[in-house]
Parts: C-alpha cells; structure tokens; sequence
C-alpha cells in the first residue's frame, strides 16, 4: 500500500478550512473593536457593528464543515483503498 497523494495537493476541505479561519479572525477583530469603547470611555458603536461579530461563530462553522468534508473524503479513500 503506498501513499500516492502529495503533501503539497489541496485536499478537499482545506479552502473551507482557511476560509473560515479568515472569516474567523474578522469576527475575533471586530469583537475587539466593539468591546475597546466599553474600556476606554467612548461612545458605544452602533448596533450593527455588534453583529459583524457574529462572524466568528460564522468561521467557526466554515471551518467546521471543512474538517468534516476532509475527514469525509479520508474515509471514503480508505474505504477505496480496502476494497
């Protein structure tokens, strides 16, 4: 059994992975933005700037559904490779 795949090739999942770790460090930034007015002393930003937060859960999930589309395709190339 020898290993025919490059460690160099995209697999699949490994876009939604990095795109969700984008989407996620937007979102961790953002929610430091909108907590720093809470200590520093400024006005408050207004309520949608709240919900650009939401994307790291957002990133979160991106990054999830790349995981299990890779650890799909791994076992469907295990499963190839018994039969």
């Amino acid at each position: 059994m020898t290993d025919t795949s490059h460690a160099d090739e995209p697999r699949p999942g490994d876009a939604l992975v990095k795109a969700g770790g984008i989407v996620f460090i937007a979102g961790a930034v953002a929610t430091l933005a909108t907590m720093a007015p809470l200590f520093l002393d400024i006005d408050p930003f207004p309520s949608y700037a709240w919900a650009v937060c939401m994307l790291m859960g957002v990133g979160f999930a991106v990054s999830a559904a790349g995981v299990l589309r890779s650890a799909a395709a791994q076992r469907r190339a295990a499963r190839e490779s018994q039969a």
